[in-house]
């Protein structure tokens, strides 16, 4: 019964709400942090549960007063109108709860590593990179985060080959997930004299960032190399060799990170970038497995899956997962992607309950 099961939640949650308020646990910092976490994880669904539970008490007493024959019939009039809104409140509250109660992602509270690479295109696909990363930053910006780029490739015409930047930010994962895949721009480029409208792509890869407790590296793993930094048209940047890159032995998975002065500083970038890395070929692979059952939901996670379409001669851009068409190309390039991730979420969720409800 959905009331028993939101009591255990609130149980748990009040349990918590005593434990990070004890000193000794306090004194713990990473127990009272992980803590912490799970506390705030649990507060809306407690919240909305709390309030759900005054309006069952209302329902309740609006029943009574409605039973009571001896009460005059103004005053049962006025329960009757209380009762109707009480029920629609009931419905609201009820839905709401199901969907806080859906599993969620355990990465949905990490920040995130994003990684962009100009594909079919050439110098068109470069300069459309340039274009997302500039979204992806004005959105973040929108959202009070804080982003950093860990390494570039920036031909001499503009845009990038590949850049990859990491966004730290309260629920970034759950908001920027679906925006892994192929991104397909159609505009004409300004090197095209004829005006022909030009199709390009640009794959992005949004990855949840790893602390050191989540992927476990040996270091005989390992290779790295050092090599002197270079900015666009490959002029240096640096006359000491602190850029560095790293080849995963085991995996052949390469990173590399020269945006920082010390050696030491991109090294630490470049880890970050691989322990996320070696996550999503983890996580990539539980998902070629699950496949089947994925169908349903929105996106397979696949980095080849066509996922967006922009259209400049239009000013349209189209989600083609939830079949979702906009006509404010200039703004959604300018960072307001909100309308277009709060879509994939509620798409989401839908898909979520329903599988929920068929396994019932």
């Amino acid at each position: 019964m959905l009331v028993n099961k939101l009591q255990v939640i609130e149980d748990k949650f009040m349990d918590l709400e005593q434990r990070i308020s004890d000193p000794e646990v306090i004194a713990r910092q990473q127990e009272w942090q992980k803590l912490t976490r799970q506390h705030s994880q649990l507060s809306e669904t407690v919240e909305t549960f709390r309030t759900y539970k005054k309006v069952l008490q209302g329902l309740e007493e609006a029943m009574e007063v409605l039973e009571d024959k001896t009460l005059d019939e103004e005053f049962r009039a006025m329960a009757q109108e209380e009762l109707k809104e009480l029920k629609l409140q009931k419905e609201e509250l009820e839905e709401k709860l199901q969907i806080l109660l859906l599993p969620k992602d355990p990465n949905d509270d990490k920040n995130v590593i994003i990684e962009i690479r100009g594909g079919a295109g050439g110098d068109e696909a470069a300069l459309f990179a340039g274009d997302l990363f500039r979204m992806y930053t004005k959105y973040a910006e929108g959202q009070g985060w804080r982003c950093e780029v860990i390494d570039a490739n920036e031909p001499e015409l503009g845009g990038f080959k590949e850049v990859v930047f990491s966004i730290d930010g309260v629920n970034a994962y759950s908001k920027m997930k679906f925006e892994s895949g192929v991104h397909r721009v159609q505009r004409v480029p300004t090197t095209e004299t004829q005006g022909r409208v030009h199709t390009s792509t640009v794959t992005v890869a949004v990855l949840p960032e790893m602390e050191d407790v989540d992927i476990e590296i040996n270091e005989k793993d390992l290779k790295i190399d050092t090599y002197r930094a270079s900015g666009a048209g490959g002029q240096h940047i640096n006359k000491t060799e602190s850029a560095v890159r790293i080849t995963h032995l085991p995996t052949g998975i390469v990173v590399a990170c020269q945006d920082q002065r010390s050696q030491l500083q991109n090294r630490e970038k470049a880890m970050r970038v691989l322990r996320a890395k070696l996550q999503d070929e983890a996580d990539q692979a539980a998902i070629a497995s699950q496949a089947a059952d994925r169908k349903s939901q929105v996106g397979t996670g696949d980095r080849s899956e066509r996922i967006r379409t922009y259209n400049f001669p239009q000013g349209r851009v189209t989600d083609h997962r939830i079949n979702l068409t906009l006509y404010k190309l200039d703004a959604i390039l300018n960072g307001d992607l909100e309308e277009v991730i709060q879509a994939l979420n509620a798409a989401d969720q839908a898909a979520k309950m329903q599988e929920a409800n068929a396994n019932v």
